[in-house]
């Protein structure tokens, strides 16, 4: 072997890395009273006692003997855990601001280099977030406007599905697409059929690097970026995937950018044009195109992924669970006969929004929820949290939490109704997170999954199909879908 070989170099820096560690990574922390943990190794600090791909269930074990906060070490950083509703609460409400940063993460730094929305951090996070919430209002969030889209969606779904006769589907990409042209139709007035060989495209780019971002090799890049980057592995597919997701944006708003009217506009893009126009300062040094490319990627991406996947695991309940499934029909008979499901029904429909909390605290989709970091020096229940700490309000430990959810590990919609039938909240139902970084697409998400949920049920009773066993086990990823399957829409109408 030569001495200029990439291996040779390689092994080399990987052992002086691990020496240097072993002679010199010995030091207690420096900081007094920060969070206690498992006894770190050098180099590899606790990654030997991670599931790594599933790292929440071993965050949920650890909290077991350390408590509601407590720290771990993958590599060199050390990473701070919040477990349990009252803790997360407790930072993300009623210390928000100071909770309110993104960590560094190599994999993502190296797509997003500070822009867009959800990896952003600082001044251009905050104008970011709230012009993506006013967009999303301005464009229908909350509004008639979007609930007619999303049940002109709901006719185009249930017409899809009709094709099938009854006949076994993997219903993936069918729900995946439906959900996407709901949030496509704010970001750019655009309606996709479910075949669009282009849209079947972004669809992939996006499932492909949702799943790759909780692989192994993933956290393996996160941790140890100077080494990753020069071995082959998935960061290069997410980085090529991202790409090309950014070039479709960037080609869109160029063709946006020729006609706009700024006193008629039809969408997001139109708006951050628009405002691309104006003579503020402000408006200068956020509104560039990087920023638009890469919010128009957070939007699109987390406005498809998360709700598809949720209703995805609907169905695949209602399957598992038939009575629950008939309760849901019943109600949708009585109160909305075969009308067209609308928003305001759901405040007569207590089993069927019971149900639907239920399916989003059971699916658990994100249970190591977006990651944070303390913006500034902070001490949280006796614990020294310096700035820039990586901190995980470990969701999982919320939508599981004992003390307010009876039977936190089965499907029980009880978890949502009093002894009489009615619906009741549960403070500890937060699958939208909470605080500064809590989902700005929140209301959508809650109108689309009752909107798209209703309608099925309304035409379709869902059977799994012949010989196979339902799997409630969620496949791995950067949220939890459920594994593949298929299923069978039997007709009710």
């Amino acid at each position: 072997m030569l001495a200029g070989d990439p291996m040779t170099i390689l092994l080399s820096a990987f052992i002086c890395l691990f020496l240097g560690f072993v002679l010199f990574g010995k030091k207690k922390n420096v900081y007094q009273n920060f969070p206690p943990g498992p006894r770190t190794l050098p180099f590899i600090g606790n990654m030997h006692l991670m599931d790594v791909k599933q790292p929440y269930k071993t965050l949920l074990e650890v909290s077991k003997k350390y408590g509601s906060v407590f720290s771990v070490q993958l590599g060199t950083t050390k990473m701070v855990v919040l477990c349990g509703y009252d803790t997360v609460k407790d930072a993300l409400v009623n210390y928000p601001d100071d909770f309110a940063d993104r960590p560094p993460l190599p994999l993502f730094d190296d797509v997003v280099k500070g822009h867009g929305v959800f990896f952003s951090n600082g001044e251009n996070w905050r104008v970011m977030r709230r012009f993506a919430l006013s967009s999303l209002r301005d464009f229908g969030m909350g509004k008639k406007s979007i609930e007619n889209k999303i049940n002109e969606e709901c006719d185009h779904l249930v017409q899809t599905i009709n094709s099938y006769k009854g006949q076994p589907f993997d219903n993936t990409m069918i729900m995946n697409a439906a959900v996407a042209n709901i949030i496509a139709s704010i970001l750019l007035s655009h309606r996709f059929h479910y075949e669009n060989p282009t849209l079947l495209r972004l669809l992939k780019l996006v499932n492909e690097n949702i799943r790759l971002m909780a692989s192994p090799k993933a956290m393996l890049y996160n941790t140890y970026p100077s080494i990753m980057r020069w071995v082959p592995g998935c960061h290069k597919t997410i980085y090529n995937n991202a790409q090309e997701l950014m070039e479709f944006i960037r080609e869109t708003f160029s063709k946006q950018k020729a006609e706009l009217d700024i006193n008629d506009q039809r969408n997001l893009i139109d708006a951050f044009l628009s405002k691309q126009q104006e003579e503020k300062t402000n408006s200068r040094e956020y509104f560039h195109d990087d920023n638009l490319t890469l919010l128009v990627f957070d939007l699109f991406a987390a406005g498809m992924e998360t709700t598809s996947t949720t209703l995805r695991w609907g169905l695949l309940l209602m399957m598992k669970y038939p009575e629950i499934q008939k309760k849901v029909q019943d109600e949708i008979e009585k109160v909305i006969g075969s009308a067209e499901p609308r928003a305001e029904h759901r405040k007569d429909m207590s089993y069927t929004d019971a149900v639907l909390h239920e399916i989003q605290r059971f699916a658990n989709i994100t249970p190591m929820n977006g990651p944070h970091a303390t913006a500034q020096d902070v001490t949280f229940r006796g614990y020294f949290l310096p700035k820039g700490t990586f901190v995980i309000p470990l969701l999982a430990s919320v939508l599981r939490d004992e003390k307010y959810f009876e039977k936190p590990y089965e499907f029980y919609p009880q978890h949502f109704l009093n002894s009489e039938g009615h619906f009741v909240k549960n403070e500890a139902f937060l699958p939208f997170s909470a605080g500064r970084r809590s989902c700005a697409g929140e209301t959508l998400a809650r109108m689309e999954l009752f909107l798209f949920f209703t309608r099925l049920l309304q035409n379709f009773t869902f059977q799994a199909s012949p010989g196979q066993e339902l799997d409630l086990t969620p496949a791995v990823g950067g949220t939890t879908p459920p594994k593949p399957h298929t299923v069978c829409a039997l007709s009710r109408t």
